[in-house]
């Protein structure tokens, strides 16, 4: 008889993958892990002379396609030649047509970054004088769309796979190995396996668009799937399917010769398949580590297996913890005490060795204590900790409840023999009695089932067992939380990435106005950060007025995010005052040229003075702030 789930704990699974779904919806693209942090020439700069190449500079090193660089003149029209090329460190180029004409052009560029996430933006500059353009480009194109959407439930089912595979095995070896002979302990095992492999099947399809056109019908051309086996991501999944070769092995051995073996044989068959499963673990581990975050940065070297383990760890804590949950709920054999309480011991190690691999790693990924504030990935960071720590707090008390049902668990295990013994005579008794083996096999199969539904009801009733399997449920329910949260994260650019793009944009702008200012341009530049309070709401609006005198001025706004890309948003406003002379506001409305950048000609100063400038930031229907600073103009 198989345990039925109350629709109580129905109610709770669908509002967990509910919860998860809408994090995993609600992720957005793939956030960029190398931001540009420069290019030539600059975002928004007018030169007198068309230039005859567009270099941009990375955070990190990026992979390169033939289309990953492109030029657009003001009608859309590609004026670049040739293919991308390496200019030196994490400079990137693209030759452009001679001779071309006054008008705003428009770069795009689409890499991918060492840590195998796509990377998109554009940015214009003008020769001659700026111009109307017909280009419309959003910095936010990577990784986003049906495939993108599809990349990171794949990525999220891959997660949960690897967890349930890794530590539902190991909870049967190290743990429980009477699990073996049990089928619906055998059935989470092999869901977990079929779950990885569908995962990084879906994933290796998906990959070349998602770093590509991010076009669903791209997912099945067959020379896409060809370039994306020979980057470092495409080696990582490849990797993966053939470990889940050997791991399909391992399954075949755990549940199907390993159970019938005599004691001293098994003995040595699970010293044979602990070490095995290590490594085939471990080497799953690896096919992350080797192809995302740990590969690149500071300490690749320690990184990489510091990662390892720490999947490792989540593995056989949240995996054991599922198949805890399985045998509890799902299992018609009773789970042995001792077998509770090594899992506990495990479960303890898990914990220690995940703690301080996820010290190290955040360490390594934020780099300071501002970063955890300052930077989304250190906000997602804060709310792993969080569910971690309730994690554990509920793992406490299911630590309580393991050693209040340890006694009950031995009562039950030693009345089962006295119960097989009954069964047995009563065989017996119907064979003397002449009612036949078959008659006999009959009521040995009721009595069987009737000791079996007894013994349940009697289980099930035990207030020990019920809290145990309340705070197990509970702590599966914030693990799913914690896995959804967890795939966000990796999708998300690390905060001591995102510091150092920075810190770099801001040398580059400061030697940028250092240079106008010693050339006598006379030009003036506002740099305003702002947060509108809204979902996705900060950024940093920059405006330019040249010459800066009195008269006729052109003026330009250029909206960011605080990682550099271009901030698609729908409305701007500018005000001028001189407060001095009690003159203004005078209301500017500049047009939107491209994302991220906006323009007005002809803006007229009556006179030279302090000139406050404020501007108006909408970044939806409801969510604006206005930022203001002064300028000497004129």
């Amino acid at each position: 008889m198989t345990q039925t789930i109350t629709p109580r704990v129905r109610t709770l699974v669908l509002l967990l993958l509910a919860t998860c779904g809408l994090l995993l919806t609600t992720a957005g693209p793939a956030s960029a892990h190398a931001a540009l942090t420069g290019s030539d020439p600059q975002q928004g700069v007018v030169v007198d002379k068309a230039p005859d190449q567009v270099s941009l500079t990375f955070s990190e090193k990026v992979a390169l396609s033939n289309d990953s660089l492109r030029v657009l003149d003001p009608k859309g029209k590609a004026v670049q030649q040739g293919k991308p090329f390496e200019v030196g460190g994490t400079t990137y180029g693209i030759k452009v047509h001679s001779g071309l004409p006054d008008g705003t052009y428009t770069v795009t560029y689409q890499v991918v970054s060492a840590d195998s996430h796509p990377v998109a933006g554009a940015y214009t500059f003008s020769v001659g004088a700026p111009s109307t353009t017909s280009v419309s480009v959003s910095g936010d194109t990577a990784g986003g769309g049906v495939v993108g959407w599809l990349y990171g439930f794949g990525r999220y089912m891959s997660y949960a796979g690897f967890i349930v595979l890794v530590g539902g095995a190991a909870f049967v070896l190290g743990c429980w190995q009477r699990g073996a002979g049990v089928k619906p302990m055998q059935r989470l095992v092999v869901g977990g396996w079929l779950t990885l492999t569908s995962a990084t099947l879906l994933l290796l399809l998906l990959r070349g668009s998602y770093t590509g056109s991010g076009k669903v019908g791209d997912v099945f051309d067959l020379d896409l799937l060809g370039n994306v086996l020979q980057t470092k991501a495409g080696a990582a999944l490849v990797s993966r399917l053939l470990l889940l070769a050997a791991a399909a092995l391992f399954i075949s051995v755990l549940f199907g010769a390993y159970d019938k073996r005599e004691d001293e044989e098994k003995r040595d068959l699970t010293f044979g398949l602990a070490i095995g499963g290590t490594v085939v673990a471990a080497g799953l581990a690896a096919s992350w580590a080797m192809a995302e975050h740990a590969s690149v940065g500071i300490q690749a070297g320690v990184a990489m297996p510091v990662d390892v383990v720490h999947l490792l760890a989540v593995a056989t804590w949240l995996g054991g913890l599922t198949a805890l949950l399985v045998a509890l709920y799902r299992s018609d054999a009773p789970i042995e005490s001792a077998a509770v309480r090594r899992f506990s011991q495990v479960a303890f190690g898990s914990v220690v060795a995940l703690v301080a691999t996820g010290v190290y790693q955040s360490w390594r990924q934020l780099g300071s204590w501002s970063a955890f504030t300052g930077t989304r990935y250190g906000q997602l960071l804060l709310v792993k900790i969080g569910l971690v720590a309730l994690l554990v707090g509920i793992a406490f008390i299911s630590r309580r409840w393991t050693a209040q049902l340890a006694d009950t668990l031995v009562r039950q295990n030693k009345r089962a023999p006295q119960k097989e013994r009954v069964a047995a005579s009563a065989s017996r008794s119907g064979k003397s009695k002449g009612g036949g083996s078959k008659r006999a096999a009959q009521l040995a199969r009721q009595q069987a089932a009737m000791d079996t539904a007894r013994q349940k009801r009697t289980r099930d009733a035990d207030p020990n067992r019920f809290g145990l399997r309340r705070s197990v449920l509970a702590e599966a329910g914030v693990a799913v939380v914690l896995l959804a949260v967890t795939t966000v994260l990796t999708q998300t650019e690390p905060g001591r990435t995102e510091e150092d793009a920075k810190a770099a944009k801001a040398a580059s702008s400061s030697s940028s106005s250092s240079s106008s200012a010693s050339a006598g341009s006379g030009a003036v530049t506002l740099d305003m950060s702002f947060d509108t309070g809204g979902t996705d709401g900060k950024g940093v609006v920059t405006v330019d007025f040249d010459p800066a005198r009195v008269g006729g001025n052109e003026m330009h706004v250029y909206v960011q995010r605080p990682n550099g890309r271009a901030f698609d948003i729908p409305e701007v406003k500018v005000a001028l005052t001189l407060e001095a002379k009690k003159i203004g506001p005078l209301a500017i409305t500049p047009d939107r040229i491209a994302t991220g950048h906006w323009s007005a000609s002809n803006v007229q100063i009556p006179m030279a003075g302090d000139w406050k400038v404020a501007v108006t930031v909408r970044t939806s229907d409801i969510d604006q702030t206005t930022v203001s600073k002064n300028a000497q103009i004129g």
